[in-house]
């Protein structure tokens, strides 16, 4: 386990991280998709600081906790909508982009569930999110370190 950051890439690469968070408000999902998915390719990347963190913000935002602790196994739980499961299998397939591609049916399961303006936003909002995962992850940010998670350890 580490316990210590490797770097602050906020204050060390301040303009790209920034763009990257006006990137994100210009996104146009679903809040219910948009959460689910990052928490998923946070569980996926196995990110604990973006776990952490969209844990929270869904949870904020209305989502129960059982369904936030099924995200992890979606596929076998009763409690996704056709919306919700394309997103969350479209998520998985980008996620994993290396070594599954995205296969057609993913993608036609997608493409039916989401307008294409909806669609071109989801695909954006995934390739963000795994940004955010691999680029906590290698500056080893810590869960609870980025605001509420703070407040709720102090």
């Amino acid at each position: 386990m580490h316990t210590t950051p490797r770097i602050d890439l906020f204050s060390s690469a301040a303009a790209p991280m920034a763009a990257m968070v006006r990137l994100e408000e210009r996104i146009e999902l679903d809040a219910t998709i948009r959460e689910l998915v990052k928490l998923r390719a946070s569980i996926v990347n196995g990110c604990a600081f973006c776990i952490d963190m969209h844990w929270t913000e869904a949870r904020r935002a209305g989502e129960s906790e059982l369904r936030l602790a099924q995200v992890a196994s979606w596929d076998e739980s009763p409690y996704f909508d056709a919306r919700e499961r394309a997103a969350l299998a479209l998520t998985d397939a980008i996620t994993a982009v290396g070594e599954t591609r995205v296969p057609d049916p993913v993608w036609e399961a997608a493409a039916e569930q989401f307008e294409q303006a909806e669609l071109a936003n989801l695909v954006v909002q995934i390739a963000a999110i795994n940004f955010w995962n691999r680029a906590a992850i290698a500056a080893r940010s810590l869960p609870a370190s980025w605001g509420a998670g703070a407040e709720a350890t102090a």
